[in-house]
């Protein structure tokens, strides 16, 4: 769905009037003042000590300065904002790369920790400016003809040279997903090469040409979303890759996945928090397009999912931000329907089963985050933005996670090179999980669980797999929630060969913990498992995509198995805490 041309004046004189005194605060706060200038030093600092961050952060300023004011010329026609909108259109179009450094083979092809000019490597960055250029070319280009003749052309060869003809010519792009691995990237650039191309390109043999390698791309996402809907990555990606996907559906005239509608609202815990996996956050950001969900689930005919976005939305407030990017912003002050909608309720499901993923969750009652809410999953250690976590879980009080999964630091080089699993967070020993005889969990597809089972209120798996030892014949875990007494059970049985090593039990809090008779009270919540010591360790957080979540710090409990023998029983009981 495009939105109309400023020139529609009957559409953009209704944009949503607190949305634009909010943006034009924020606009003309900035106004006059230096833009954000990505630096050759901050491109170089990913190749030099792995930092990425501090030039993505500049490209991002850049983005929603001008997101700001495209809206504002667009509701407006004041010559300022349009001026504005020009200014960071020839920034961008002066912009060495679109590229983001993390991305960039410039070092590998060319030995080089600056960009290489005629060599434009198409990553997610650049396809997010070349839909932001065709949107601005699209909604402000009479406004731009008149005032600045030229700079539609500009934008025409900058968006061809950098993205639409290497995006033909070079097809060894590991997004498209032609070894069968395929990601988040995959309809995240090819939604934006879309964009791209219906409005920028004019001659129908090309734009068909374009149109088809976007919708062969698709089609190979599309083979690789289970039938259950499930994202492996979580919550948080499912904005950064299957909403991408459900909007190409939509702008190809193509029916809609309700499964995948139905993602975000399947794994809401309550409140702001949601089950995170992999590099996702427990509390994400909650400055979503969720007016994308509201109107897709209006076409998919998914109520549960139009009711959950309707919960994110509040009357006489702003409908968005420029941090949901330029086109989820002015598809926002536009959309009638999102603006009049009445707050809805999360359906918060008594059960959610993800076969695709192994991914249970499960809460007392439809409808209502009281009580305790389990979520285990099995799966594999070789998951899109994988950590080692086969068999941890979360437990939730009233919506809020009490046994935790930590989520992920700022990403750097490491993140994703092959030190990742030095990262404290991506291990094992940071997840609701065993460490069996001093071995923690190894990453690889084989590294996997096995006999999982479901059952009436919960899971049962074998852990054994994901352990890089051969004297593990079992490590049998059995999740339940018991809605009678609304207690969780967390039973290890396992059974190892002859030998020797500690083994212990891992478990995440963000809360305070107290030794208590046969365990721990960690706030909300005790959690018993008998007479084993145990130990804490404190995990100081410095990093914001952290300490936003959890505040300063994380406890880990690690419970002393060892004792027990090769072959052991341990039974977790948490039970909520009378009020």
């Amino acid at each position: 769905m495009f939105v109309p041309a400023a020139t529609d004046r009957q559409s953009w004189e209704a944009a949503d009037e607190p949305t634009l005194r909010l943006l034009s605060e924020r606009a003309r706060a900035a106004l006059g003042a230096p833009w954000p200038n990505p630096l050759a030093r901050d491109f170089a600092r990913y190749f030099r000590d792995g930092d990425r961050d501090t030039y993505e952060q500049a490209v991002w300023e850049r983005h929603q300065r001008l997101a700001r004011a495209v809206t504002l010329a667009a509701a407006t026609l004041d010559p300022v904002w349009i001026d504005e909108v020009a200014d960071g259109v020839v920034l961008f179009c002066e912009q060495s790369t679109w590229c983001w450094p993390a991305h960039d083979d410039t070092l590998t092809r060319h030995g080089s920790v600056l960009p290489a000019v005629t060599d434009p490597y198409v990553d997610l960055g650049a396809g997010e400016v070349a839909a932001e250029l065709a949107l601005i070319d699209h909604v402000l280009g009479a406004q731009l003809d008149e005032r600045y003749p030229g700079l539609r052309a500009r934008i025409r060869y900058e968006v061809d040279r950098r993205v639409l003809v290497p995006f033909i010519e070079r097809r060894d792009w590991q997004w498209l997903g032609l070894d069968g691995h395929v990601h988040n990237w995959n309809p995240w650039i090819h939604s934006n090469i879309l964009i791209a191309t219906s409005l920028l390109v004019s001659s129908e043999e090309r734009r068909r040409h374009l149109t088809d390698l976007v919708t062969e791309g698709i089609d190979r996402y599309a083979a690789a979303v289970p039938a259950d809907g499930a994202i492996d990555e979580g919550y948080h990606y499912w904005w950064f890759g299957a909403l991408r996907y459900l909007e190409t559906l939509e702008r190809l005239g193509r029916d809609l996945d309700p499964e995948l509608i139905a993602f975000p609202h399947r794994v809401h815990l309550g409140g702001p928090w949601y089950l995170n996996h992999a590099d996702g956050p427990a509390r994400p950001s909650p400055h979503e397009p969720w007016h994308i969900v509201h109107r897709l689930a209006r076409l998919a005919g998914v109520p549960e999912a139009e009711a959950h976005a309707a919960t994110h939305r509040r009357p006489g407030e702003p409908v968005a931000t420029e941090s949901h990017g330029l086109g989820h912003l002015l598809q926002a002050v536009l959309d009638r329907d999102w603006a009049a909608a009445a707050p809805g309720v999360s359906p918060l499901p008594r059960e959610v089963w993800f076969p695709s993923t192994q991914v249970l969750l499960a809460r007392p009652a439809a409808g209502s985050a009281d009580g305790l809410t389990l979520a285990i999953k099995g799966g594999h250690n070789d998951e899109n933005h994988n950590h080692n976590d086969v068999g941890s879980f979360v437990v939730a009080c009233d919506g809020v996670p009490v046994l935790v999964d930590p989520g992920r630091p700022t990403y750097t080089a490491q993140t994703f090179g092959p030190r990742r699993y030095e990262i404290w967070t991506m291990r094992s020993t940071w997840h609701n999980t065993p460490s069996i005889r001093g071995s923690e969990q190894a990453a690889g597809r084989s590294f996997a669980a096995r006999d999982v089972n479901l059952f009436p209120d919960g899971m049962t798996l074998d852990l054994a797999g994901a352990y890089p030892r051969d004297d593990i014949r079992r490590w049998i875990r059995t999740a339940r929630l018991d809605r009678t007494t609304g207690t969780i059970t967390i039973r290890d049985s396992w059974e190892l060969a002859p030998g020797s090593g500690r083994t212990v039990l891992h478990l995440i809090t963000a809360g305070p913990v107290t030794p208590a008779d046969g365990g721990a009270d960690l706030g909300p919540v005790t959690v018993t498992w008998g007479d084993l010591p145990f130990s804490t360790t404190v995990r100081k957080l410095d990093d914001p995509m952290l300490t936003e979540v959890w505040g300063d710090h994380l406890t880990r409990l690690d419970i002393d198995v060892t004792t027990l023998g090769p072959v052991g029983t341990l039974e977790l009981t948490v039970k909520e805490k009378q009020r």
